[in-house]
């Protein structure tokens, strides 16, 4: 993480591109902002890539004019708008539908853009910094993210690992966030040792939510094994339930089950397992929230 420091130190120093790689809740957007404020020019303008689905997404990136459709009663200013003059961070941009795609490399070539019922272009002077937990080649070897594009983000990179990958920044990040939202709550070593053994599957995220679930349930000022939650007991089950369930249906002959079906099978139950925390069901499943999100938008639920 020093190695990293020192690489948001460089990259803060110049205006091109940063992607930013690594899984979800490892702090990509941290990263992201802390680049912006060493730079310290202008907005910092977050554009969620995976939620910029359906007629109106143009709109929310470069706005409209006022009767362009219907519906838009005012001028609308877009995201790029906003981020002029400073830093638009492309949150999971591996989510961005391919016809946005086209027109965002049309955007970081030109720096021009026209809004919806508009007659004239204007332009956005912003810093491009993009992220996902994605892996870009593989999306651009399978035609789901434009080369082009990628080749355009990708001039300076930079990889977060993922929390089980530095255990040792464990402790700290726990004591970090004691200090912010404990109560005077102290850690004992049996309960350091299993946090510090578990893998982390929402990395970061999932600690800090973990930390004040913790909080929240205990008056202390001793954390103890039973404060933690139930996800550190019943997520190695829930996956081989899962897995059982799944070669059961595979070896019993009897059907053979769409893979859709099995996946929605795996969300609900996970739902139903952390009580409609869609944080740690992302977790228990190995999956990124977003991912998560665009799941059950897919399957409508």
């Amino acid at each position: 993480m020093k190695h990293v420091q020192g690489l948001v130190t460089r990259m803060a120093k110049s205006r091109y591109p940063v992607l930013i790689l690594g899984e979800t809740g490892t702090g990509k957007e941290v990263v992201a902002q802390a680049i912006h404020n060493l730079e310290g020019k202008g907005r910092f303008v977050v554009v969620d890539c995976s939620s910029l689905v359906g007629p109106l997404m143009e709109s929310e990136l470069f706005g409209h004019k006022r009767g362009s459709y219907t519906g838009a009663h005012t001028d609308k200013l877009g995201l790029l708008d906003e981020a002029n003059g400073g830093t638009a961070f492309f949150d999971e941009i591996g989510d961005l539908p391919l016809e946005l795609q086209m027109k965002l490399l049309r955007v970081l070539q030109e720096k021009e853009y026209r809004a919806i019922g508009a007659l004239v272009s204007r332009s956005s002077n912003f810093r491009v910094i993009a992220a996902t937990n994605r892996n870009l080649e593989a999306e651009v070897a399978a035609k789901r993210f434009r080369q082009d594009l990628y080749f355009r983000l990708n001039v300076m990179k930079l990889r977060l690992p993922p929390l089980r990958e530095r255990r040792e920044d464990i402790p700290l990040l726990i004591s970090h966030f004691l200090q912010r939202d404990g109560k005077g709550h102290k850690v004992p070593d049996d309960v350091m040792d299993r946090l510090c053994r578990y893998d982390w599957p929402g990395n970061v995220r999932e600690l800090e939510h973990t930390v004040q679930t913790m909080v929240a349930m205990n008056t202390g000022p001793w954390f103890s094994v039973a404060d933690l939650p139930s996800i550190f007991g019943n997520k190695k089950k829930e996956r081989d339930s899962l897995a059982t369930e799944a070669l059961t249906v595979e070896d019993s002959g009897d059907q053979i089950v769409p893979l859709g079906d099995l996946e929605k099978s795996a969300i609900l139950r996970a739902l139903r397992v952390t009580k409609g925390d869609r944080t740690l069901a992302a977790s228990s499943l190995g999956i990124g929230r977003t991912t998560l999100y665009r799941k059950l938008k897919e399957y409508g639920m």
